[in-house]
């Protein structure tokens, strides 16, 4: 945290107080330095099973990537997402978005979904494992949920990925809302 400031609540056992962090204010990470991000040019959109092959000889060498799904949205009452649509994994210096309309580009990212070497790194997983199970009918193996590290640390349930840069990198992420 960049004050190093800490809320204590008393905890539930015996009268303990618990250490509760405190995320960041929007002031205090407006205040760091701008978070350098993966230029235009090294972020692949791919699209056929070439590119999916070519994509997976290069993540697969890698022993951490960041993960991450997004689905079409919903705008009717009780509709079911039938997504993901796009899985994206990134390394420190690149990163890969799958369509996932492609069979063979389904069929790298589940290669790379059950992959035991591979940590797949994320915020907020939970909802992509359903809709990956759902859609891809495989279990992501080897995922770590940011939230949950952080509610270990003793951070709220969610921090949010602008606040957990923020504590980790000292570093302020600029992240457009279109994006």
């Amino acid at each position: 945290r960049p004050n190093g400031a800490l809320l204590l609540e008393a905890g539930p056992a015996h009268g303990q107080p618990s250490r509760r962090m405190s995320a960041p204010s929007k002031e205090e990470i407006a205040e760091l330095a701008v978070l350098e991000r993966i230029g235009l040019n090294d972020i692949a959109v791919v699209s056929s099973r070439a590119q999916a092959e070519q994509a997976f000889d290069l993540l697969r060498a890698k022993t951490v990537l960041g993960f991450d799904t997004e689905s079409k949205p919903t705008f009717a009452k009780d509709e079911v997402s039938l997504g993901p649509h796009v899985v994206q994994f990134s390394s420190l210096h690149q990163a890969h978005v799958f369509q996932l309309h492609d069979a063979g580009c389904r069929e790298v990212v589940c290669a790379l979904l059950q992959a035991q070497g591979i940590t797949k790194v994320g915020f907020g997983l939970a909802g992509d494992h359903q809709q990956i199970l759902r859609t891809l009918r495989v279990t992501p193996q080897n995922v770590l949920d940011l939230n949950a590290v952080f509610r270990k640390q003793g951070y709220p349930k969610e921090i949010g990925v602008k606040a957990a840069v923020a504590v980790v990198l000292q570093r302020r992420l600029i992240k457009s809302r279109k994006a």
